[in-house]
């Protein structure tokens, strides 16, 4: 019977394992597809079928980067890096004193503002587009990088908040009392004994907020003009009604892609602790 019990283990591990790999084939092909069309030139890039055998050529990532008299990049990568790592960094000095105040030192009916904190996330973004567009008008503050990063500070630091709790619960609260009898403040607790421990949900929430705030759209959209404007509004700048522009779209989400797997690459341990610290509450 136990040589039975092995054999139905094994069958299924295998079974689980064959899953794993078609679903993470399927996700690839997509993004293996893109990459391939980057290399192709327009006309080859607009064959239905695809042509996989087509010559492949960089002219999509010269046009891109400007080569042939188009605008540069480089602005709207940059208004992207400082509004994301920005609004990343705002998130986690404010998140991380609020996750404190939630699940170390907990609050009066603190599960009441988890909560609340959560119910912000579900209003719909579209609903909120038009006050927001409106006060920024109203402000001067409409195509100005500053105000994207008090947004996307405001909209991930719920979700942070949210993901931190989490985090910060399985701290040892023996540890954090022993530094306070030590005459450690409130400050040097989060800062020399909080965050050390946490520090893989801290880097699975940093990574979290800079992807949703990289690829945010629609705010970037309709707040930004030429001064502010981000990589994602640069990118829909190449969609014509006219034209080939598939493979110089392909590339272009390719290269706007990179500092997000980058990203995810360099923290991936830190991520994968962080994910299965808050699984094991």
């Amino acid at each position: 019977m136990s040589g039975i019990g092995t054999t139905i283990r094994r069958h299924r591990g295998l079974g689980l394992g064959l899953t794993a790999w078609l679903a993470g084939i399927v996700f690839f092909l997509p993004i293996a597809w893109m990459a391939l069309t980057s290399f192709h030139s327009e006309a080859d890039a607009a064959t239905n079928p695809p042509s996989f055998g087509a010559a492949l050529t960089l002219d999509g990532y010269r046009e891109f980067f400007g080569s042939g008299g188009g605008a540069s990049p480089w602005p709207s990568l940059i208004n992207s890096t400082v509004a994301s790592v920005a609004s990343t960094v705002c998130v986690l000095l404010l998140a991380l004193p609020a996750a404190y105040a939630l699940s170390v030192r907990r609050v009066r009916k603190w599960t009441d503002v988890l909560f609340f904190f959560l119910s912000t996330k579900m209003l719909p973004v579209v609903a909120g587009l038009l006050p927001i567009y409106l006060f920024a008008k109203n402000t001067g503050m409409l195509d100005n990088i500053w105000f994207l990063v008090i947004l996307y500070t405001s909209m991930n630091l719920p979700i942070a908040v949210w993901m931190m709790q989490s985090f910060l619960a399985e701290v040892p609260v023996a540890v954090i009392e022993a530094a306070q009898i030590d005459g450690a403040r409130l400050p040097t607790v989060l800062a020399r004994v909080v965050a050390p421990i946490a520090l893989p949900g801290i880097a699975a929430t940093a990574l979290i907020c800079f992807i949703f705030s990289w690829n945010e759209l629609l705010f970037a959209r309709v707040l930004t003009g030429v001064v502010a404007e981000t990589a994602p509004v640069f990118l829909t700048g190449f969609i014509t009604s006219q034209g080939l522009f598939l493979a110089k779209v392909c590339a272009a989400s390719l290269v706007i892609s990179l500092p997000v797997l980058a990203a995810g690459f360099a923290a991936q341990d830190k991520l994968v602790q962080g994910l299965s610290l808050g699984a094991v509450k």
